[in-house]
């Protein structure tokens, strides 16, 4: 057991820092032609698509939001992509049935916080999506989750019950909850996540897990990408098993043919990748002052405006967080409003501190009225029942050699609107990293 916690953290030799990076498939990326395009570069049909005018019209009645209805039409502005973008939060924009994996690992290659645990999630609007919070008036609720937890064993049969809201500026509460301890037999009413406070041994934030509103920042197109790797699997980890909800029936999946909107998408390019829109979002500062994360960049994949990767810089300009996606069809009946996470991974890159989740076991739920009000309130978790143990997971990091790889820099990439500043130590563990195929932690002082 010790021999496999700890063989991938020996000393790796690498040449020099400036050495390209020796990875087969990273070969294969460079062969190809330049995949990105600034707005200057687009052809006459690309542009057709786009509206880049920065004054728009706007709602009569919310002068923050556009006045053309949603989901919008051709040719999309960059805060209408902006708009699409809140359909893709960690929880799904329907009612629904999920379990849920997740863990960190520490810049010294250690596990933390392993765990999973069943997700319900219940919307009692009529409308679907992000349309529900353009609808509803600030303070109304948008959804109900609950999720009893499944792993460890100290946390099995805890939960927690999560109510969301529509915010502005004057209701700013997004997030309501309440907490059941099975060993203390209560049920705790906790204060709001701050949403800009780390998550306990996790590299993300509640706005990073949860989304945030396109009206508290400022959107501008920077051109169009092509994308063939997001989230990526160590050479240690050539297969996982995933669960089909809806017929509950485990599959094993080879890990290298997992693809970035899943099986069903229909737009690849003829080498597999999928091309975006990369727009920048900046913190409006009477919506966000001081925001811990001022400007962010988005690759939306260009029909869904689903993010397969997100790149979030610091007030000093640089690259502070990288987020990439693995995504899968979870609600066909929505279209291409259907789309969920199926894989997250999120690498807070001065820490060196990663996390990854995992959406699995998906299945749409309706609820009548009376099971919400019956399941989704701080009293039904006292009576410490369980809505449907059958769903589970099998997607789980139980080691950290089978952790996910950090995500790729795609330095080549928009090099005037990317700053790539990383720590000497950071960059040698990657290119470490790229060399062993599987997370590397220690570099030796010769290798530098």
């Amino acid at each position: 057991m010790v021999s496999r916690l700890f063989f991938w953290l020996l000393p790796v030799f690498i040449l020099t820092l400036e050495a390209a990076l020796p990875v087969a498939a990273e070969e294969t990326h460079n062969s190809r032609n330049r995949t990105w395009k600034t707005i200057e570069d687009l052809s006459p049909q690309e542009r057709q698509k786009l509206d880049l005018a920065v004054d728009t019209p706007r709602h009569p009645q919310v002068p923050y939001l556009p006045a053309e209805p949603y989901p919008f039409t051709l040719p999309y502005t960059a805060e209408e992509m902006g708009y699409r973008l809140m359909e893709f939060t960690s929880r799904p924009r329907w009612s629904a049935v999920f379990a849920r994996a997740w863990s960190s690992i520490s810049t010294q290659g250690v596990l933390l916080n392993p765990g999973s645990a069943t997700n319900f999630l219940a919307y009692n609007a009529s409308a679907t999506g992000a349309e529900v919070e353009l609808t509803l008036k600030p303070g109304e609720e948008i959804y109900r989750s609950l999720s009893q937890r499944t792993a460890p064993p100290a946390a099995e049969g805890s939960q927690r019950l999560s109510i969301r809201y529509r915010t502005d500026k004057e209701f700013i509460k997004k997030e309501e909850r309440f907490q059941y301890s099975q060993a203390k037999r209560r049920v705790r009413h906790n204060a709001p996540p701050r949403r800009q406070g780390k998550v306990p041994n996790m590299a993300l934030t509640p706005d990073d897990n949860y989304g945030r509103d396109a009206w508290e920042f400022s959107w501008r197109i920077l051109g169009l990408d092509i994308l063939y790797q997001t989230v990526r699997f160590p050479k240690t980890r050539p297969t996982i098993m995933l669960r089909n909800g809806e017929t509950g029936q485990f599959q094993e999946r080879r890990t290298a043919e997992l693809k970035l909107m899943g099986d069903h998408y229909r737009y690849y390019t003829a080498e597999g990748g999928a091309r975006c829109y990369v727009v920048e979002a900046r913190a409006r500062p009477e919506w966000l002052p001081n925001y811990y994360v001022p400007r962010l960049l988005f690759w939306l994949e260009e029909h869904s405006f689903f993010p397969l990767r997100i790149e979030k810089y610091g007030p000093d300009g640089n690259l502070r967080h990288i987020e990439v996606r693995l995504a899968e069809v979870f609600n066909p009946d929505l279209g291409e409003r259907g789309y969920g996470s199926l894989f997250t991974v999120y690498w807070d890159i001065a820490d060196d501190l990663m996390t990854y989740f995992v959406n699995d076991s998906h299945r749409v739920t309706v609820w009548n009225p009376q099971e919400i009000a019956l399941f989704f309130s701080p009293d039904f978790m006292r009576r410490q029942w369980s809505l449907d143990t059958s769903i589970k997971t099998q997607a789980q990091v139980p080691f950290p050699d089978l952790f996910f790889l950090r995500p790729a820099l795609e330095e080549e990439k928009f090099p005037e609107e990317r700053p790539l500043q990383l720590p000497a130590e950071i960059l040698a563990r990657v290119q470490a990293q790229e060399v062993a195929g599987r997370l590397v932690f220690e570099v030796s002082e010769q290798g530098r």
